[in-house]
C-alpha cells in the first residue's frame, strides 16, 4: 500500500490541523471535519485541508482516516468510521491507548483489523487550529500500538504517513505505551500544575523574583484543563502508580526537612550548619543527586545519547534584531549553537541569552564575543 492520496482528519484542532499542514505540501488531499464548524473552517482557512462538499459522494472514501478528537470520544468515533469507510485504514492520536484499543477490538469486530492505534508525542501549551504547525512532528516520536489482529498493510500505511510528517515511529503494545507516557508525559504535567498552583495568591514580591528555573518547571502548566483531565483520567492506573512513587520521594524529603525544622525550633529558631544532622542533609543531597542521574538519561539532540554542553551567558538588549544579531555573530565565529534559552532581567530592558555550545568551543566563543562588543559575564 502506497502513501495515502486522500486523508480525512476528524478533529481540526492543534494536532489534526498540524497533520493537514504537514501532509498537503506533498500533494495529499486532506479533508477536515470537526464537531465545531467554526474550528473546521478556521483550519481550512489556514491551509490545513478542505471542507468536504455537501454532495461529495461517500464512495470517494479516504485511504486513511485520522481521529484527532478528544480522548473521551475517540473510541466511539474510530468504531463509527471503520464501519462508514469499509476500505479505509483508521488511526487516532489519543495519548492513552489501552482503553481505546480494547474498546475498538471489542466493538468493531473484523473491521478492527484496519485500526492502528497511534500517539504522536508532540504538542504545545496552546490548543486549537491557530496554534497548528506543519513541522510539529518533525523529530518527535510517533507511537503505533498494533495488536495481534492488526493488518500489517494498515500498520505500514500509518507508519509511512507519520514518517512523511517527519516523526520517528516507535511500536509498543498498548499497556507499555500507557506505562511509558504516565512517567514521561502525564507525571510531569501533574507536577508542573501542582507547582504552578502554589503561586496562586503568592505575594507579589515573591513572584517577582521568579527566574528561569520556575519558568522551566511550570511551562506546561498552561495546558488545556479539560483536555488534560480526560487524559489523566484515561490513564489513571499507571499514573496513580507513578504518583505514589513520587509521594514516597516527597515524604523522604519532608522527613529530612522536618528533622531540620525540629532542630531549628530547639535552637530558638536558629538555622545553619550547627543545627544540621548528617542524615537529614545527606537525604537532601541524595534527592538532588538522584535528580542528576535521572536527568542524564533524557536523550539529547536528535535522540542521541545525552550530552553535556557548556553554557555561555550573553547580555542582550531588549530591542528588535538584537537576538538575531547575536546569533549571526556566533555563526560568523563558526560555533554551532546546541541550545538557546532566554531569561529576561526583572525591571531592566535586557535579557540573558544562555547559549549552549560544545565545551571545547566555549573559551574561544567567549573571547570572540567580547572582542565584538558583547557583554559576557564571568
Amino acid at each position: 500500500m502506497t502513501s495515502p492520496a486522500r486523508v480525512l482528519v476528524v478533529g481540526a484542532g492543534l494536532v489534526g490541523a498540524s497533520i493537514g499542514l504537514g501532509l498537503r505540501p506533498g500533494g495529499t488531499d486532506v479533508l477536515l471535519r470537526d464537531a465545531s464548524p467554526t474550528v473546521a473552517a478556521v483550519a481550512a482557512d489556514l491551509g490545513a485541508g478542505r471542507l468536504p462538499g455537501p454532495q461529495e459522494p461517500e464512495a470517494d472514501e479516504p485511504d486513511l482516516v485520522v481521529v484527532a478528537a478528544p480522548p473521551d470520544v475517540t473510541a466511539d468515533l474510530v468504531v463509527e468510521l471503520l464501519h462508514r469507510y469499509p476500505r479505509a485504514v483508521v488511526t487516532d492520536v489519543a495519548s492513552t491507548k489501552q482503553g481505546v484499543v480494547s474498546r475498538v477490538v471489542a466493538d468493531a469486530g473484523s473491521h478492527a483489523a484496519r485500526y492502528v492505534g497511534g500517539h504522536p508525542m508532540a504538542g504545545r501549551e496552546r490548543s486549537g487550529p491557530m496554534a497548528a504547525r506543519g513541522d510539529l512532528f518533525v523529530g518527535r516520536p510517533w507511537v503505533l500500538t498494533p495488536v495481534a489482529g492488526t493488518s500489517v498493510a494498515a500498520t505500514a500505511l500509518v507508519h509511512r504517513t507519520a514518517t512523511r510528517l517527519g516523526a520517528v515511529v516507535v511500536e509498543l503494545d498498548p499497556a507499555s505505551h500507557d506505562e511509558a507516557v504516565a512517567l514521561v508525559s502525564h507525571l510531569p504535567q501533574v507536577a508542573a500544575s501542582l507547582v504552578a498552583a502554589r503561586l496562586v495568591g503568592a505575594p507579589g514580591q515573591a513572584v517577582a523574583l521568579a527566574g528561569q528555573g520556575l519558568r522551566d518547571v511550570t511551562r506546561i502548566a498552561a495546558s488545556d484543563p479539560v483536555m488534560w483531565a480526560q487524559i489523566l483520567a484515561g490513564n489513571a492506573v499507571p499514573l496513580a502508580r507513578q504518583l505514589r512513587l513520587l509521594r514516597a520521594d516527597l515524604d523522604r524529603a519532608l522527613d529530612a526537612l522536618e528533622s531540620l525544622e525540629v532542630a531549628a525550633e530547639q535552637g530558638s529558631g536558629a538555622t545553619g550548619p550547627g543545627t544540621w544532622t548528617q542524615a537529614s542533609v545527606g537525604a537532601l543531597a541524595r534527592l538532588v543527586a538522584d535528580g542528576n542521574a535521572g536527568r542524564a538519561t533524557v536523550p539529547g539532540k536528535h535522540g542521541d545519547a545525552p550530552a553535556v554542553w557548556a553554557g555561555v551567558p550573553v547580555l542582550v538588549p531588549d530591542r528588535p534584531g538584537a537576538l538575531a544579531s547575536l546569533i549571526g555573530t556566533i555563526g560568523e565565529v563558526g560555533v554551532n549553537i546546541e541550545d538557546l534559552r532566554i531569561e529576561h532581567s526583572p525591571g531592566r530592558l535586557t535579557g540573558v541569552a544562555e547559549v549552549s555550545v560544545l565545551p571545547a568551543e566555549r573559551d574561544r566563543l567567549v573571547a570572540e564575543l567580547r572582542e565584538r562588543g558583547w557583554s559576557v559575564p564571568d
